[in-house]
């Protein structure tokens, strides 16, 4: 299948820059699974109306950290920006590093900021920008503590600014626990305690797994053909409780609504291994979602609105169907919606 197939046009001004000011004010596209038509255009607020009484809300509860780290070489003093992508080993990580052609194995760093410092050296050197460091502490603190701490929240490429004070809350899901994103599972970015409590009183049950959102979620389709890409993996769990939950909604008939493209992902990686069933513990998923795909667990989506040519948006296809989709995200277009990670949602049910 042709990567081309999955283009679309779409204003630069109407990529997202800033969150909405309210997190149910995102506007809300509704489109029905079975007939391909859009219908309902409204805001997150609304989405009680949508879901009824038995219905699972799955949510992601991973917690996004601040893995940008600004810095300078040591000893010539040149600007050095790293984004840590995932820990390797105890003092390992692997990291997406600029300027790379500089970096290489042996060149040290440091990153300094609110009093502290953390110092890294490349270990090896790999494609696109990548690398594996040692990071540490002079003083022997926690490395992740002086990360939380002087370190910036990893706004994707497509946000044209730096980040702000506010991000650190906004670019986190209100029920964010497990702490190991490099990016948010934006989906959930909509939702309030109080929307979830309505959700709740309505009949809708929540349950909740994690997987770590790694850089692979920006990484884009370099490939003519979609089958040709390949899904960087990422780690997620699921609990007994959460896993329970799942399996009984599945035998009674009930919707299992997946909240956002990670969770999906986690949900039906362990709906191939287990034949529909999804079994509890700790994983890992690589597997690329696209037209064909059989899904096995998850009933209805609610997601944000996608890049052209993306993994993410073949994804919603596969779900939803590629012509309809994208017919949605043109009407989306047209009405003024806002794409991206602090951008509108879409609920397909």
């Amino acid at each position: 299948m042709d990567v081309a197939l999955f283009d679309f046009h779409l204003p630069p001004d109407q990529v997202a820059q800033q969150p909405a000011a309210q997190r149910e004010s995102a506007r809300l596209l509704v489109l029905d699974r079975a007939s391909g038509a859009v219908i309902a255009n409204t805001s997150v607020g609304a989405l009680p109306e949508f879901l009824r009484q038995g219905d699972l809300l799955v949510l992601n509860n991973t917690r996004v950290f601040p893995a940008r780290l600004l810095g300078r070489r040591d000893p010539s003093g040149g600007a050095v920006e790293c984004l840590l992508v995932r820990r390797a080993d105890a003092d390992r990580w692997e990291a997406l590093m600029h300027p790379g052609q500089k970096l290489h194995p042996g060149a040290k760093v440091v990153f300094q900021g609110a009093g502290r410092a953390l110092r890294a050296e490349v270990v090896e050197q790999h494609f696109h920008g990548r690398r594996t460091i040692r990071l540490w502490s002079d003083t022997g603190e926690d490395v992740d503590a002086v990360v939380d701490a002087i370190g910036h929240m990893p706004l994707p490429p497509y946000i044209h600014r730096p980040d702000d004070p506010q991000d650190r809350e906004r670019y986190q899901t209100v029920y964010a626990r497990s702490r190991g994103s490099v990016a948010a599972p934006t989906a959930g970015l909509h939702l309030t305690e109080g929307l979830l409590e309505r959700l709740a009183a309505r009949g809708v049950d929540r349950t909740e797994l994690t997987l770590h959102v790694g850089y692979g979620t920006f990484k884009p389709v370099r490939v003519d053909r979609v089958e040709d890409h390949q899904v960087d993996p990422e780690a997620f769990d699921v609990s007994p409780d959460a896993a329970s939950a799942i399996n009984a909604a599945a035998v009674e008939g009930r919707r299992v609504v997946a909240v956002g493209t990670t969770t999906t992902r986690a949900l039906e990686t362990l709906g191939e291994r287990g034949d529909g069933r999804v079994s509890a513990g700790p994983g890992t998923s690589d597997l690329f979602i696209r037209p064909a795909h059989r899904f096995r667990v998850v009933c209805g989506l609610l997601t944000n609105f996608h890049l052209p040519k993306s993994s993410l948006l073949m994804l919603v296809c596969a779900f939803a169907g590629r012509e309809a989709v994208l017919d949605a995200y043109r009407e989306a277009v047209d009405r003024g919606y806002r794409f991206y990670s602090y951008g509108d949602a879409m609920l397909i049910l």
